[in-house]
Formats: C-alpha cells, sequence, structure tokens
C-alpha cells in the first residue's frame, strides 16, 4: 500500500476522546521499547511520524494516526519494564480495556514481539486477552535485521510454539531497517481496511 498522507488526529485517555469516525482502526500493542514507533513510521514510509525514544515507556495515550484518510493506527501504551509508578500503570491498563473492550471501529490487534526473545508473560497475557475478546490478530515479530539468518526460522519456531493455541495466528517477522516483509504485512493490512 502507498501511504499518501498520515498524521495524528488525537492523543486520547477516555472514550469521550476517540476520534467521531466510521474508519476502521488498527491497534498496535507491544512491550515498552519493542519498537511500535519505529514499526509505524517504517510501515507507513515516515521517519518522524510517530516519536521514537531510547527511553520506553513514552507512549501514555492512545494515539490515533489518520492513514490516507482511510483508517487509523492506533498507537496504545506500551507495557512491560518502563518506570512509571504503579498506579500510572493501573491507569494505562484501565484505559487500554476501555478502547479494546468498547471500540467498535478496532478491526485488528497488531501485536508487535521482538523476534530475538522468547515472547513474555506480558506478551502470552496480551495475546490471550485480545483472543478472549475475538479481535483478529496479527504478530510482527521485529528487529529480524539482529539476527543471523540462520537462527531466523529457530526463533520463529519459537515464537509460534508458544502461541500454538491460538487457532490461526499469523505471525510475520520483520526488519525496520531493511523493510523485509512489508509487502506481507500490508496485504494482511488490507483485509482490515
Amino acid at each position: 500500500m502507498k501511504v499518501t498522507k498520515a498524521e495524528i488526529e488525537i492523543s486520547a485517555v477516555s472514550q469521550a476522546q476517540y476520534p467521531k469516525s466510521n474508519l476502521p482502526e488498527i491497534a498496535l500493542a507491544g512491550r515498552s521499547n519493542v519498537g511500535k514507533s519505529s514499526f509505524i513510521n517504517k510501515i507507513i514510509g515516515r521517519k518522524n511520524l510517530v516519536r521514537t525514544s531510547s527511553k520506553p515507556g513514552k507512549t501514555r495515550t492512545l494515539n490515533f494516526y489518520t492513514i490516507n484518510e482511510a483508517f487509523y493506527f492506533v498507537d496504545v501504551p506500551g507495557y512491560g519494564y518502563a518506570k512509571v509508578s504503579k498506579t500510572e500503570r493501573e491507569k494505562w491498563g484501565r484505559m487500554m480495556e476501555e478502547y479494546f473492550e468498547t471500540r467498535e471501529q478496532l478491526q485488528l490487534v497488531i501485536q508487535i514481539i521482538d523476534i530475538r526473545h522468547k515472547p513474555t508473560n506480558e506478551d502470552i497475557q496480551m495475546v490471550d486477552y485480545i483472543n478472549y475478546l475475538d479481535i483478529p490478530l496479527l504478530i510482527i515479530a521485529t528487529k529480524l535485521d539482529k539476527i543471523a539468518k540462520n537462527k531466523r526460522s529457530q526463533r520463529l519456531n519459537q515464537i509460534k510454539q508458544v502461541f500454538a493455541d491460538v487457532e490461526g495466528l499469523t505471525i510475520i517477522p520483520f526488519s525496520a531497517v531493511t523493510n523485509e516483509n512489508k509487502d506481507l504485512i500490508w496485504n494482511e493490512i488490507k483485509r482490515y481496511v
């Protein structure tokens, strides 16, 4: 897909602030510092639409980005080891639950996982939660360029084994450096927008 227009529409913390649009939405979830921002920038062909940071936990709101005025990417706060208070993490959890459980425009969740590591308990919980809500799910295994080519299938199989009980789950390895599998990812996204 060729992205000709991409911009942030709103950063929301509650339902009252969500866009009043019926455009389909694709949510992006993942652990803090897994590369969600880099993934979004690379997949849409922009350098700095989504701010990247070396410090995990910078996304603290639901950020709605309009893509070609046809659909939204919704960047949700990362989970895991962001250095924030327990109260702040609980607030993020409630904000995300409200979005995932009430937003009819949500068509797909893209779960970003680092291919170099076995999925964490939080990754597993997130996949189970999205599966429980019966929302279509796509897993992107990022940072593909950081592992040797002869180790890639082993790492991918490790992720597949962890999620073997999730029926019909698609897992696509991706590199934000080389753009490897970008077209495959767009083919999946197009099915939902």
